[in-house]
């Protein structure tokens, strides 16, 4: 059997399933029809755990950059994905094993990724990792482009291949690309505008025109421009979320474009992180003086003493909270010899240096931040963007998010753990197969609900409604088709269909799929 017929019931598993290891594998295709996966049924009892993983050793041998890019063409050409916006971000997938040779050595003629611990966006960081980096369109979040770097890479080093990259599957530079701010690097911003792109991203917080604009606040007053005002979710009494943006009088050391935006759920939120921040800060400070003013501090020296007051205070509050530390003596008196007291005993005054803490809030730099509550920048070299597009296309970024829960969660990619290193890549071009796969299916169905005017669907659980059926759901609902054979003395009599329910039909319509594929044709 060829190695790529393996690799395609690997594929519609990780389709349709989705939960089956590597090693189940042959169990799950064993209770489908062969014809249904290309397969015979002798070629069924071959797929087995070993055949798999040659199979994907075979994968990672061959051109993997051009078959992506291949299968990618192909789905933006069948079903028209637009590609003028492009978001990017990365994740990391975690390895339970140690992987002690995955350390980027040669593998079958070229450099395998090197397994390592890095910056884990798991919280893990006892475990190894590789970084996936993910591009999605704006149209449906449909994915474009991955590839996986070694597990230490930092992300801002990912964003000039991928842009380049992008360029040859676009077919030019006449795109959007939109990450997070690790896309604000001078060198890199600087490479995508002089070829020609377009980018957006988030401003860093320590960036001088970041603390220019929060000082001009403090004595000017913005021109917002309100964007959108919506309901609280669950359509709760609280406030309005409200959206506004401005365009910075002054550009960027590079000349562009900075865009301010402010929200007001942000302003509740930055306000509260600033009042908890005080509030602990102040509770650990007297935790602190009351163990300075003990006898048995060994706080002694004054750098010991102002690295506790700073461990004290934390990163976050240090810029509201001034502190002072004195060393004052401090009077004390002892019975003079051993013994118990008595009448007659005498006493020696001593007198010892103690450390003295106070502390107070910064009142005037607690107004001063609270002015710039709710506000962030982002920074884009695209002239003809307004700022509340702008903002409304950094706001698709949680879509691109969404693959990556989709990747952890419905495809099960973590943990991790098999033979070598050069099977865990080719994998993961299947997963990023299976995204695509499942993209495509939600952007088919979600738009024919609009087209057809059918606001939802009861594929929810207990038949809830869904306003934006993902794939899980759509494949959950017909994971209980099933196929019944009728056999005498090893004679084939009859093959039973399926019944399909009223919603399975109306999906069936909307996809465009005629129920015609569930009557049965073939046998086993």
């Amino acid at each position: 059997m060829p190695f790529a017929f393996t690799l395609g019931v690997l594929l519609r598993n990780m389709a349709v399933a989705n939960k089956d290891a590597l090693y189940a594998q042959a169990d799950w295709a064993d209770r489908c029809v062969p014809a249904l996966l290309g397969l015979t049924s002798e070629q069924m009892a071959a797929m087995g755990d070993d055949r798999i993983g040659r199979a994907l050793d075979r994968l990672y041998q061959a051109d993997r950059a051009a078959l992506q890019t291949e299968v990618v063409l192909r789905a933006v050409r069948n079903f028209q994905v637009v590609l003028e916006e492009l978001h990017n971000d990365s994740t990391s997938i975690t390895f339970s094993g140690n992987y002690r040779n995955a350390t980027g050595r040669p593998l079958w003629g070229r450099r395998a990724v090197h397994i390592a611990n890095g910056f884990n966006k798991d919280h893990r960081p006892d475990l190894k990792q590789m970084l996936w980096v993910l591009t999605v369109s704006a149209d449906g979040a449909v994915p474009v482009h991955y590839r996986v770097w070694d597990g230490n890479t930092a992300d801002d080093r990912t964003h000039l291949d991928t842009w380049h990259t992008l360029t040859k599957v676009v077919g030019g530079p006449d795109f959007l690309y939109v990450a997070d701010c690790k896309l604000c690097n001078r060198a890199t911003m600087r490479v995508i505008d002089t070829n020609g792109g377009r980018f957006l991203t988030v401003l860093p917080r320590n960036r001088a025109e970041d603390a220019w604009f929060r000082n001009w606040l403090q004595d000017h007053e913005p021109a917002w421009q309100e964007v959108s005002r919506s309901k609280p979710c669950g359509g709760s009494d609280g406030p309005e979320d409200v959206w506004r943006v401005f365009e910075a009088p002054v550009p960027s050391a590079e000349g562009y474009r900075i865009v301010w935006v402010w929200n007001s759920s942000k302003a509740v939120q930055d306000a509260d992180f600033r009042q908890r921040g005080i509030q602990k800060a102040s509770a650990s400070l007297e935790s602190l003086a009351h163990r300075l003013a003990g006898p048995r501090s060994r706080l002694r020296t004054r750098e010991a003493v102002e690295k506790a007051v700073a461990d004290a205070v934390g990163q976050s509050a240090t810029r509201w909270i001034k502190t002072q530390a004195q060393e004052v003596p401090q009077e004390s008196s002892r019975k003079e010899g051993p013994g118990r007291p008595s009448p007659n005993s005498r006493y020696v005054r001593e007198t010892r240096m103690r450390w003295c803490l106070s502390w107070m809030v910064d009142v005037d730099k607690v107004k001063a931040d609270a002015r710039s509550d709710g506000m962030f920048p982002l920074i884009t070299n695209d002239r003809g963007l307004d700022p509340g597009d702008a903002l409304g296309k950094y706001k698709y970024q949680p879509f691109l998010e969404k693959r990556h829960q989709q990747l952890k969660t419905v495809h099960h990619v973590t943990p991790v753990c098999l033979k070598n290193e050069g099977r865990i890549e080719a994998l993961l071009l299947l997963h990023f197969m299976g995204l695509l796969i499942h993209s495509l299916l939600e952007r088919a169905l979600r738009q024919a609900m609009v087209k057809a005017d059918v606001g939802q669907l009861p594929l929810s659980p207990e038949e809830r409604s869904c306003h934006a059926p993902t794939a899980d759901r759509v494949l959950s609902l017909f994971a209980d088709v099933q196929f019944h054979y009728l056999y005498q003395k090893g004679i084939l009599l009859k093959v039973f269909g399926p019944q399909l329910t009223e919603l399975q039909g109306q999906v069936l319509d909307l996809l465009e799929i005629s129920s015609n594929q569930f009557v049965p044709t073939w046998s086993r």
